[in-house]
């Protein structure tokens, strides 16, 4: 039955694919009661699904020993089928069927909980962290009891003219992350805004994404045919043949509009008046250097580190952040990369730092230690990439960007820890070159009181993410408020102009660096304001440029004056539809 439903469009295009449900089985487990000569049955089922998720784990532990495959996969694979023969767990789940003649997978829950419970109560940080495997394996055995166990690594190789569409209540960033090294059609979630982590990583794949579905994930199946449109924020279930067959037109002619795109490639980002503006990358991972070279970059405007330290129980170490740091480096050859240093917390979470500052939990991550804050409480951590981001230095340019600065105090200690890295590596004869220190501008605190900015830092980023977040009180992740979240709230579009005219008139460059600077329909605004340095991601590159380079900044400028003295958004909105 064809039927479609309405979210939030974060990422334009059109997929045309298959579902693919990313979802924890556990949580749609029904429980009903077996008849006495059924209980043998059943028992054969949950041990057929046990064999068979064992075969499935035989045969990654086959694709763990070919060459390239990645040298965890193998100790991964080995613990999983260690756990699925532990007769704590599987043995649990048959003495439940027989005894209270219920269903196998009601039973793999309830023991599944009280194995996880016993884990929770170690002192060991590590092997509390362990209860991830028990779930991991329950989930795989769940999910061939209920008839949807798949392989997504071989989907995608055997796909043709259908793509994964990857479905989900949610994603985290550390979810998303894995789905780079995939061919994915797209995105849909029932949570998630504009700027959630699984709408950021959809534009930076430059795949159609939409969010905030609220009810989708329980009414799609597996393999069911979707159409999602990333423009309008729809999703369609089993479309008609006539339905399809325009949609796949759309897809056609948004596929040329792009290519026609890819002529500004090694064109300058220069506006009808003569003004250059400079565009550059936002990337998450080395390998995204690449895509940053392929638009024409102008350099990386934002290296989120962090990514370096997810999905992985150990922490980088220095040489490790070094590597990575000089092959981004290297590969811009000459242009500048701006690396901003650990931006740890509120939605971006890495395993092997939750036993750190006393493994507390925060009331509110957001506003808790996060970012500069947590890199300041752990000053041993924080040297350690400094190090890493000073020896990089000597093979390129390289930029050094603080997230979260708001106090006077936070900018000297960090420019103190800076210094002292120096002295360390001069100490070791390690070689390291000059780098312009910078401040993102996230908090409105520090976008109201720029003094010590403009004193003690080289250059200003402004995070629109975090900013609008903070200036709104919106929580940028929680679908509830996320039609609140505005970029152009008149209160917002101050902070940020205030921003840049500030650091103009002391000289200072100054870029953008969230959301908005990526986002077409935004750029004549921030011309107009006088930015003149943009980073977003690679996939938005082209379309910015081509609106830079139809813009006279004159013009624009008189516009963004008379818009930026409104207070009502209404006419907001219709000036902005004007410039």
């Amino acid at each position: 039955m064809t039927f479609s439903l309405h979210g939030q469009a974060v990422s334009g295009g059109i997929a045309i694919g298959r579902a693919h449900l990313v979802s924890h089985a556990a949580l749609e487990v029904a429980h009903y009661q077996l008849r006495e000569r059924d209980v043998a049955g059943e028992l054969e089922r949950f041990d057929s699904a046990v064999g068979t998720a064992g075969a499935e784990l035989d045969a990654l532990r086959a694709d763990a020993s070919v060459p390239g495959a990645p040298a965890e996969l193998s100790a991964f694979v080995d613990v999983h089928a260690m756990i699925l023969a532990d007769p704590a767990l599987t043995d649990g789940v048959r003495e439940l069927i027989r005894e209270r003649r219920c269903n196998a997978e009601w039973a793999m829950v309830q023991q599944m909980q009280l194995v996880v419970d016993q884990f929770d109560e170690f002192e060991d940080a590590y092997l509390r962290e362990r209860k991830q495997d028990i779930v991991q394996v329950v989930e795989r055995v769940l999910k061939v009891l209920q008839g949807r166990q798949r392989k997504l690594m071989k989907r995608k190789a055997s796909a043709t003219e259908d793509d994964l569409i990857v479905v989900a209540n949610d994603l985290s960033p550390a979810d998303t992350l894995q789905f780079k090294t995939l061919r994915i059609g797209g995105f849909v979630t029932d949570m998630g805004g504009s700027t959630s982590h699984t709408a950021i990583v959809a534009r930076s794949l430059a795949i159609p994404a939409v969010v905030g579905m609220q009810h989708a994930r329980p009414l799609i199946q597996d393999d069911d045919l979707l159409i999602v449109d990333g423009t309008r924020g729809v999703l369609i279930v089993d479309p008609t043949p006539n339905v399809l067959a325009e949609y796949r037109l759309r897809k056609t002619e948004l596929q040329l509009e792009r290519a026609k795109l890819k002529r500004l490639v090694t064109g300058r980002a220069r506006t009808l008046d003569g003004e250059d503006v400079a565009l550059l990358a936002n990337i998450e991972l080395p390998q995204d250097a690449e895509r940053a070279t392929e638009v024409g970059a102008d350099g990386v405007g934002l290296f989120r580190t962090e990514f370096l330290f997810m999905n992985r129980d150990e922490l980088p170490g220095e040489d490790e952040q070094f590597e990575a740091y000089r092959s981004v480096v290297k590969a811009l050859a000459g242009k500048p990369v701006t690396i901003r240093t650990l931006d740890i917390g509120a939605d971006k979470e890495a395993r092997a730092l939750r036993n750190r500052t006393g493994n507390r939990a925060a009331p509110n991550p957001a506003l808790g230690l996060r970012a500069i804050r947590f890199c300041l409480a752990e000053p041993q951590l924080f040297l350690v990439q400094l190090r890493a981001i000073l020896r990089a230095s000597h093979h390129g340019r390289v930029r050094l960007l603080i997230p979260m600065l708001a106090h006077a105090q936070e900018i000297e200690q960090a420019l103190s820890l800076i210094e002292l890295a120096r002295f360390q590596l001069r100490e070791a004869r390690q070689k390291f070159d000059a780098i312009e220190v910078g401040g993102m501008i996230e908090i409105p605190a520090a976008a109201l009181a720029l003094g010590p900015f403009l004193r003690r830092l080289d250059f200003l980023s402004i995070g629109t993410n975090d900013l609008i977040q903070y200036t709104l009180a919106i929580d940028r992740s929680d679908d509830a408020v996320a039609h609140l979240y505005d970029p152009v709230h008149p209160a917002v579009l101050r902070l940020i102009a205030q921003t840049i005219q500030s650091a103009q008139r002391v000289g200072m460059p100054v870029a953008v660096c969230g959301e908005m600077a990526g986002d077409p329909k935004l750029t004549r605004l921030l011309v107009g304001m006088g930015l003149r340095e943009f980073s977003m991601h690679p996939a938005q590159l082209l379309e910015v440029k081509q609106q830079v380079m139809m813009s006279d900044t004159a013009q624009l400028a008189v516009r963004v004056g008379k818009l930026l003295k409104s207070d009502e958004p209404d006419k907001i909105g219709d000036q902005l539809e004007k410039l």
